[in-house]
């Protein structure tokens, strides 16, 4: 009975292990950069291209922001 403990307790620490490797390592994209970046993409791979991303417009400040 402990040896198939044993070992459901570490497949699941082997998978958890596992999930938590997954992505990339950087900075994240907002959404403008990620649009912008699938344009990109998509004329190097000569596909169809994403309709143009707007700018985003620029942050108000409010008068809680020192605070966070």
């Amino acid at each position: 009975m402990t040896a198939s403990r044993i070992l459901v307790t570490l497949t699941l620490l082997a998978a958890v292990v596992a999930v938590t490797a997954c992505g990339r390592k950087s900075g994240l994209d907002t959404p403008y950069e990620a649009a912008v970046q699938a344009r990109k993409d998509a004329q190097k791979a000569k596909q169809p291209v994403p309709p143009e991303p707007e700018k985003p417009v620029e942050d108000k400040k409010f008068i809680l922001d020192p605070l966070i």
